[in-house]
């Protein structure tokens, strides 16, 4: 399973907000063998929610949009998903009955709150007030992290893949140094290596066998200059 995940929200692009949404799913999904193929941060503009979400739609198994949601002037996420999909937002009865059932009386929302993109599913918010929704393969959260990650949560089961082992071999090499010996260890065995210089090198070797990936990192071992 392949996923792309869409943040929305000026403050994250202005540096104002730091991305941690797009950090934690990312973590999540790929411990649930998911492989995270982009990570988007776009504007509070219904335009770009909808061109970016109609792209990735198209091209990976599920797309996680986060954040905003809500009924304010700014929070258009829901609009562009329902731009992208040609489809019309309208007041969802059930988002709407479990918000009533959580002491929220239709007089205390905001006009707008509990409209989602028509036929979708929506998804309730067990830390706020705005519901999520899912439309075919799109997930909508909302940005506030509490509330992205509980929703999250009830819904992560609906995300899976091939699990996958890492190990990391830390070398005390320069990087150009250790060519031969990653195209080595990829020609030998099934696994993809990924290499993070800084005061040393650490090699990522993955794959989908744990044996494969033990096998492959002593390899790797037995022939770099690790580090202390």
């Amino acid at each position: 399973m392949n996923v792309a995940i869409v943040t929305v929200g000026d403050e994250l692009l202005a540096g104002q907000t730091t991305n941690t949404n797009a950090t934690w799913l990312g973590e999540r999904l790929d411990e649930r063998g998911v492989s995270v193929e982009r990570v988007t941060t776009v504007p509070d503009r219904i335009g770009d929610i909808a061109r970016v979400v109609n792209e990735y739609r198209a091209e990976y198994d599920a797309v996680v949009v986060t954040g905003g949601l809500g009924p304010t002037h700014d929070d258009v996420t829901m609009e562009g998903v329902a731009a992208a999909l040609g489809r019309d937002l309208e007041e969802h009865a059930e988002a709407l009955a479990w918000l009533e059932e959580s002491g929220y009386s239709r007089d205390d929302l905001t006009a707008g709150t509990a409209d989602l993109p028509a036929g979708a599913r929506a998804l309730h918010n067990d830390e706020g007030v705005a519901p999520g929704a899912v439309v075919e393969d799109i997930y909508v959260l909302p940005g506030v992290p509490a509330e992205m990650k509980r929703m999250f949560e009830s819904i992560e089961s609906e995300f899976a893949g091939a699990p996958t082992y890492r190990e990391e071999v830390v070398a005390d090499e320069p990087e150009s140094a250790l060519l031969d010996r990653i195209a080595g260890v990829r020609e030998r065995f099934d696994v993809s290596v990924g290499s993070y210089p800084g005061n040393s090198v650490r090699l990522a070797v993955q794959g989908t066998d744990e044996e494969t990936v033990a096998a492959a990192a002593a390899w790797l071992r037995e022939r770099v200059e690790l580090a202390e």
